[in-house]
């Protein structure tokens, strides 16, 4: 498979890529940063370069998006830009997968794709509002799967968990991924 990895800008969270870009590698899948800067500041100071970088991106070339979350989700209210929202909905259209971890679930809220879906947010009330507000159902569960929509909603000791059960869901599913190297 290959993914699009959204970053936000700036202070997005520097462990979630790091366990993300350690799964994808341990699974043995391609993928390539997007962001709309060239060079992204975490919040505890990380640097990542973007591969691609305020470009249009073709659906077309990736099985899947996958978005880091961070405090830049807010600050910049990066769940209000339209170019972001309009390839999350198409990703979703095509019936890619969309993965959004903690806080990016705001952009897929955004997209009003969400409509019935189960959407983690654990116990944060203010996500848990933004994502009924889309008509998108709520859950207390740290992972969901939900379609094509796959959210984590998890403290930082227990995403590694959940991405894990998302790469053997996905590769139980039959979905062609390399398996842990």
């Amino acid at each position: 498979m290959r993914f699009l990895v959204f970053v936000p800008s700036e202070k997005f969270k520097d462990e979630s890529l790091s366990k993300v870009r350690m799964f994808l590698d341990r699974w043995g899948e391609d993928y390539k940063i997007f962001s709309y800067a060239r060079v992204c500041k975490g919040y505890h100071g990380a640097i990542c370069k973007a591969d691609i970088c305020a470009s249009p991106v073709s659906v077309g070339d990736y099985d899947g998006i996958i978005m880091i979350d961070g405090r830049g989700i807010d600050a910049n209210r990066t769940y209000e830009y339209r170019p972001l929202l309009d390839m999350v909905t198409q990703f979703a259209a095509e019936g890619k997968l969309v993965v959004a971890i903690n806080n990016a679930v705001k952009i897929i809220a955004r997209t009003n794709t969400v409509k019935g879906r189960k959407i983690a947010v654990m116990k944060v009330k203010e996500l848990g509002e933004f994502v009924s507000l889309f008509r998108g159902v709520p859950s207390g569960n740290p992972i969901e799967f939900s379609g094509n929509t796959i959210t984590i909603n998890d403290s930082e000791s227990r995403l590694e968990e959940s991405l894990d059960k998302m790469f053997k869901r996905l590769e139980t599913a039959g979905t062609k991924t390399g398996g842990p190297g």
